[in-house]
């Protein structure tokens, strides 16, 4: 089977299976199968934390830089699409009516989510050319101030609602979260395999030694960058046109701080590592919260008041026994699954003293004959 056919199939199977679950998520359900609104809920921000942990691990895991403003570009992609669908969403909408109203909404959200993209890229990239010239807690340093000047200065604009929040059109569903997760994985693992990834790579490893060999290392962590900042942005719009509701309060420095928890959890530079860390750390807080109460004479445990707590713990424990992560640089994969393949004779050694191959000793005999001859 060819690889474009194995890509095809692929493709119409995960957005065959993401269909289904948006489908749960409806008030009639899938066949009469659906899943409650706090389970779709906590599904779909795992989906959009898979967007932010993936986009963010293309910069600190891969490029080996330290971002922590990962919430402010995500706060860019929403407001600046929030305010679009807002004053121009409808007009849009009516002018393509004509594909009904899920393919007019459809058209809106796409639109918004090109825009929210767009500007969050050209915020990367106004962020990225100074400060990429720093290195570790001096750009860290840079990007959670830059990160914090964005959400304070949007928080002065009047026209995308300042300190009241800000109203969005609910285009959004788990199918449109979904999809763009998978976008997110699939373009960030194809950068990583390609040219370009591997001079990310190498910036990681040894900047200098990267630039010796003729690296433009400011140019790519540029571009690592703005890539990043526009998933990020990407995952601000998703947000925006699912929750209904925007406020600066949700880009606070702590939502950068979550992202990389995430990456770091999971394994600074593993794909893999960087959605379960998504995952886990989505999850764990809200599964701390059924913590039962354990009662000890006239003293009541409420563990789940201290779900937070318990959670910090975790983490540290896990920092401590798994320093790289749970995956660390590996990804997973099905390739222990296949029969190991026998080496070619002619790559085997052999001999009294195991060391020449079986391919260079036929060639030394030849070459002797023909001397004799």
């Amino acid at each position: 089977m060819s690889s474009w056919l194995k890509s095809l199939i692929s493709g119409i199977v995960i957005i065959a299976f993401l269909y289904i679950i948006n489908a749960m998520m409806t008030k009639g359900g899938f066949f009469g199968l659906g899943v409650d609104d706090y389970t779709a809920r906590l599904l779909v921000f795992i989906a959009i934390n898979v967007i932010l942990a993936t986009s963010l691990n293309l910069i600190n895991g891969f490029t080996g830089q330290f971002s922590i403003g990962h919430a402010g570009f995500m706060a860019v992609g929403a407001y600046s699409s929030a305010y679009f669908t807002v004053n121009h969403g409808k007009q849009l909408e009516s002018t393509f009516s004509f594909l009904g109203e899920t393919g007019a909404s459809s058209v809106v959200l796409l639109v918004a989510i090109l825009i929210g993209a767009l500007v969050a890229a050209i915020a990367g990239l106004i962020v990225g050319i100074p400060s990429l010239r720093l290195k570790g807690d001096y750009l860290a340093i840079v990007t959670l101030g830059f990160a914090e000047i964005i959400r304070i200065v949007i928080l002065n604009i009047d026209a995308v609602g300042g300190a009241t929040g800000y109203q969005v059109p609910g285009y959004a569903n788990f199918l449109w979260v979904g999809f763009f997760a998978v976008i997110t994985v699939v373009v960030v693992h194809n950068i990583v395999k390609s040219d370009t990834g591997r001079a990310l790579v190498s910036i990681r490893e040894d900047e200098l030694a990267a630039e010796a060999m003729g690296v433009h290392t400011t140019r790519y962590k540029v571009i690592s960058f703005v890539i990043s900042s526009a998933f990020a942005g990407i995952a601000g719009v998703l947000f925006a046109h699912y929750n209904k509701f925007l406020s600066t309060n949700d880009f606070q420095f702590i939502k950068s701080f979550e992202v990389i928890i995430m990456i770091v959890l999971g394994g600074m530079g593993s794909m893999t590592g960087a959605i379960v860390g998504a995952i886990v750390v989505t999850l764990l807080p809200e599964l701390l919260r059924n913590l039962p109460d354990i009662q000890m004479g006239a003293t009541v445990f409420k563990f789940a008041d201290l779900r937070l707590v318990i959670f910090a713990l975790i983490l540290i424990l896990t920092m401590i026994l798994r320093p790289q992560g749970i995956f660390g640089t590996n990804e997973f994969g099905l390739s222990w699954l296949k029969r190991p393949r026998s080496k070619d004779e002619g790559t085997s050694a052999v001999g009294a003293d195991a060391g020449a191959p079986i391919a260079e000793q036929k060639e030394a005999k030849r070459m002797q004959s023909e001397d004799e001859d």
